[in-house]
């Protein structure tokens, strides 16, 4: 860490031990999210997020394709991202790097451990043709919590996302007239924490990531159930600090939730 890094992290620190950040927040206070859906008209759904100045864009594509060996009867998801270089100084054009990986993951996880679509649903010939799943997250601006961003836009364009109509004659896949939309089922929420210094602050911005000591994301359910945890950084956390931690998370993630899920 650069002096100035730690300069930075020491003025960071010394605010959120009076429960204060650089931004204005108290320590568990998300940033202002917007949620925009259906913003590009070729993609099966589509939404952008923007979690104050960090900004996603999520598309949704559809297409029949192969099932797994050991997944026969159901559907196939598949989440990529790229971090687009006009984001971040940081990123830059090519294969996916560290980063890229680190979000497709865990945004995956929270999909897929939480069953959020009912996969099964998505079966069009036993063992031989399903509908696959291609989730394709965009960063456009990166200010911190590029996770939290994400998932909660990919969660967005799912729940915006309309299939075609299938139907198999004699054992081939053809395509109806009319569009339904994609089973969804469960409704995973991710919630992010940064440490510093012995203090958590949720929704970490840009300035407080570059001095963190560590960050931890818990997923949950609709049901308040925990579904995936990320950890990442040098830092440690306490078994005590975890349960703290998911007690505001879960209340947090209730939120965010009911800014997403339309009735």
């Amino acid at each position: 860490m650069s002096i100035v890094e730690r300069v930075k992290q020491k003025q960071i620190a010394e605010l959120m031990n009076k429960g204060k950040r650089l931004d204005g927040r108290s320590l568990d206070d998300y940033r202002e999210i917007k949620v925009e859906r259906g913003i590009i008209e070729k993609a099966e759904g589509s939404a952008r997020v923007l979690l104050g100045k960090t900004e996603v864009l999520v598309g949704v594509k559809i297409q029949v394709g192969d099932p797994f060996q050991d997944t026969p009867n159901a559907g196939v998801l598949t989440v990529n991202c790229e971090l687009v270089p006009l984001a971040s100084p940081r990123f830059e054009p090519g294969p996916p790097g560290e980063d890229a990986i680190e979000i497709a993951r865990v945004v995956d996880r929270g999909i897929r451990e939480s069953k959020a679509i009912d996969t099964e649903k998505l079966c069009l010939v036993p063992g031989k043709k399903v509908l696959v799943v291609f989730v394709d997250l965009y960063v456009l601006n990166h200010d911190g919590n590029l996770i939290d961003a994400s998932a909660i836009a990919a969660l967005a364009a799912l729940l915006n996302a309309k299939m075609f109509k299938y139907e198999v004659v004699n054992g081939e896949v053809e395509v109806k007239p009319g569009y339904i939309p994609l089973p969804m089922q469960n409704y995973p929420i991710p919630v992010t924490f940064a440490k510093i210094d012995d203090k958590f602050a949720v929704d970490p911005w840009l300035e407080e990531e570059q001095v963190m000591d560590a960050r931890l994301t818990m997923t949950f359910e609709k049901d308040g159930k925990i579904c995936a945890i990320q950890k990442s950084g040098t830092g440690y956390l306490t078994r005590e600090q975890i349960s703290q931690l998911t007690k505001l998370a879960a209340e947090k993630a209730s939120e965010i939730r009911k800014l997403v899920v339309k009735d």
